[in-house]
């Protein structure tokens, strides 16, 4: 474990030991002349845009790196001496339900000899939303110091309202977004309030409200990982011959995949007053309406990038006819992660599978790991597959977004110990099943597994032995079925929900869940030495695994007694995955499988899954291929939240959803093999199921390098393999029964 991952804070008089990302910081972290500062009027309106300016003179350039700690509520966007430094800075409020986010920017290059003048364009949203909590009150706070400067926020700050910025018309956003509608009306007087020479005067000085850690924004905790990644304004994959005059007609600009954006236009006209209309052809996506930008021209000459992004496969941009159109293009921004990892075998539908749910992936990371348009909502049944897809694509950046969500749920847990998603923010219903997935075997514990980082376990565990406290079980040692708890405990307000669909033996998978949290705490208490507690979690494993078998195993598959559907594949996947159930049912759970799709995208992973857990790939392969076969054939980039896309789907039907990209973790882990020996993953076993794959070449992320497979399939069921392993990562290749020990660096063999 890098020690540089740990600190050690002494608060009254109790040793507590977290993560760095999760250390709350209070004053003292930030100077004393920072104060939290806001609009002399106005400062609780929603929807609002406010400018902060100040100007600073420094004698000499600057010998030693200057990072600023900003906090703002809700976003921000920063300037210094008219560049752009930080384009929408600030995490979505909400590490715990009263604390907030601060960023580090080192604003070193853009600080010169002389006068320096900050810029910064805040965005208040004023409501909670299913991933930010409201404050109640804009505020900006700013410190930027080191031995030659200091920069602090005060009340000698100029703030004004940006008063382009407005308020559209209906139809809004969902009531899931705190975010609103862009409504801009040109003026040129507010075009240029980041540059130096800005006239000032009719800006008011702001008020303070307190240093770091006051009231409404608390504590507050660093972000955990970089400012987004930013393409610049870049071109369309369609670009028109410019200038053209536009004809009335929407003009549909295509991007290379789905993906998170921010338009651009320059544009000439004769009239002010025209009204110009943005946004994706996913603007309804998941069947509620998303965000979308009114634009309205001044005369003449004029460009326009909206600050709020939105997400798709097309902007949409509706210009009055006459409009002389000058520049098109997007700023792309993402999670700031390099994808490491990589996966490829002989058969393109698979490989078209794995770079669509990697594009999924990829456009559900972002403040929170959420999907980006009608719920912007980080559900934890969602984050605990895309867990398993980040340890196989991602850099250590990447690992931070896990960090962060698993902070936020245990941070998020209730008084009564009760754990909810989605969080941050405000819905309040609590999920037991998506809950128990969370902390269990695939969340919590396969965090563990992949990264070694014992210290976040010692931080988690507490949680999760108090969420447990919450389930009974009956004579026998099976669940208790629970509702959940909420915060009004009113019946309307619980969701008993499993997965979308129909046919669901609800005590099969609630059970199957149980059981992998309970095998996850026995590993957590283990390690963290609680020996005797962990002895307990396996005693009520097993009580559990015999009763399961004894009451639910018909003779041909699990179902309940009380269960009057059909016989459903979810449950019997889960028993495969979750340990319950043992080599000699495993016939007659194929069989099930090869006949019964009543699993919605959800829990299909861990139908797939129980396949390579049978050493059955080629079954498992065929089945993936056809359950996935509308979703591959698609010209859409992303995976859909069901088996439809649209009205036809539950849910909504959004097209981008993330628990639909488990077939990335399953060919990296079971068909390309990589996955840990161990738990801590200090070691590799690559053991292969292609099914009739020729041909596999896989890269792995691992803490120490990356891991390479390159297979080719020959004569005989003979195997070449070329494998690289990173210096410090022992290995095992197994294959057709027989092992290779593998040493670090490349070597080539065939078996």
């Amino acid at each position: 474990m890098n020690k540089d991952f740990l600190k050690t804070v002494q608060i009254k008089n109790k040793l507590i030991v977290v993560f760095l990302f999760c250390i709350t910081t209070i004053s003292a972290e930030f100077s004393p002349q920072a104060k939290w500062i806001i609009p002399a009027t106005n400062n609780s309106v929603q929807n609002q845009w406010l400018i902060f300016r100040k100007s600073y003179s420094i004698a000499e350039p600057l010998t030693e790196k200057l990072v600023a700690k900003i906090s703002a509520d809700s976003k921000y966007w920063l300037y210094i001496n008219g560049e752009l430094v930080v384009f929408e800075g600030q995490l979505k409020r909400g590490p715990t339900p009263t604390d907030t986010y601060y960023d580090e920017v080192d604003i070193t290059k853009y600080v010169h000899k002389g006068s320096n003048t900050i810029a910064l364009l805040l965005w208040f949203w004023g409501r909670d939303g299913y991933c930010h909590k409201n404050s109640g009150k804009a505020g900006l706070l700013f410190d930027a110091s080191n031995s030659q400067v200091s920069w602090t926020s005060d009340k000698s700050w100029k703030c004004t309202p940006h008063t382009s910025f407005g308020v559209t018309g209906k139809p809004f956003p969902n009531y899931r977004l705190p975010e609103f509608n862009i409504h801009y009306t040109a003026n040129p007087k507010n075009n240029d309030w980041m540059m130096p020479e800005y006239d000032e005067n009719n800006f008011n000085e702001s008020i303070e409200v307190g240093v770091a850690g006051c009231e409404p924004w608390n504590k507050l905790w660093k972000r955990p990982f970089p400012q987004w990644k930013n393409s610049g304004i870049v071109a369309y994959t369609n670009p028109l011959e410019m200038p053209f005059l536009t004809v009335g007609k929407p003009l549909k600009m295509k991007l290379p995949a789905n993906y998170t954006v921010t338009p651009y236009f320059k544009i000439e006209v004769s009239d002010s007053g025209m009204l110009v209309d943005i946004r994706t052809e996913n603007y309804k996506g998941g069947s509620e309406y998303n965000v979308r930008t009114e634009y309205i021209t001044c005369k003449g000459i004029q460009q326009f990038e909206t600050p709020g992004y939105m997400n798709g496969h097309e902007v949409i941009y509706s210009f009055p006819a006459g409009v002389k159109v000058l520049e098109l293009g997007y700023r792309r921004t993402s999670f700031p992660t390099e994808h490491i990892g990589s996966f490829t075998c002989d058969d393109e539908v698979l490989n078209s599978l794995w770079q669509k749910s990697l594009n999924t992936m990829d456009v559900n990371m972002r403040d929170a790991i959420q999907d980006p348009d009608r719920e912007r909502s980080q559900w934890w049944g969602d984050a605990v597959i895309i867990l398993g897809e980040i340890f196989y694509t991602c850099d250590s950046n990447g690992v931070s977004a896990i960090k962060k969500a698993m902070s936020n749920l245990v941070e998020w847990q209730r008084a009564d110990s009760s754990m909810y998603s989605p969080i941050p923010g405000g819905w309040g219903k609590e999920l037991p099943q998506q809950t128990l997935a969370s902390i269990g075997k695939y969340g919590f514990w396969n965090y563990y597994r992949y990264s070694g980082d014992s210290a976040t376990i010692r931080y988690l565990y507490p949680h999760v032995k108090k969420y447990l406290g919450l389930w009974k079980t009956d004579s026998t040692g099976l669940v208790i079925h629970r509702l959940g708890k909420t915060v009004k405990q009113t019946n309307d307000l619980f969701w008993d929900w499993t997965d979308w669909g129909n046919n669901i033996d609800v005590p099969l998978c609630e059970n199957a869940w149980y059981y992998m949290a309970l095998e996850s705490a026995a590993n957590m208490s283990k390690l963290i030495g609680n020996k005797d507690e962990s002895k307990q979690y396996q005693k009520q494993m097993q009580r559990l695994r015999t009763a399961y078998n004894k009451t639910y195993w018909t003779g041909k598959a699990y179902r309940s007694p009380a269960y009057k559907g059909q016989t459903d594949d979810r449950g019997n996947g889960l028993a495969v995955v979750a340990g319950l159930s043992d080599e000699k049912r495993w016939p007659s759970i194929r069989a099930l499988f090869d006949t019964t799709f009543l699993a919605g995208p959800y829990l299909e992973k861990y139908i797939l899954e129980s396949y390579f857990a049978m050493n059955d790939a080629q079954a498992g392969i065929e089945r993936m291929k056809k359950r996935y076969d509308q979703m591959i054939q698609s010209p859409v980039s992303t995976l859909w939240e069901g088996w439809k896309v649209g009205s036809g789907s539950y849910g909504g039907g959004s097209y981008n959803h993330g628990w639909s990209g488990g077939p990335l973790t399953l060919m990296s882990q079971y068909i390309a093999g990589v996955q840990p020996t161990n738990d801590g993953f200090s070691e590799v076993l690559i053991q292969p199921q292609m099914g009739n794959l020729k041909q596999v070449d896989c890269k792995v992320p691992h803490r120490l390098g990356l891991i390479i497979v390159k297979l080719i399939r020959v004569e005989n069921n003979q195997l070449k393999a070329e494998i690289t392993l990173p210096v410090g990562l022992k290995g095992k290749f197994l294959w057709n029964g027989k092992k290779v020990k593998l040493k670090q660096g490349k070597q080539e063999f065939q078996m």
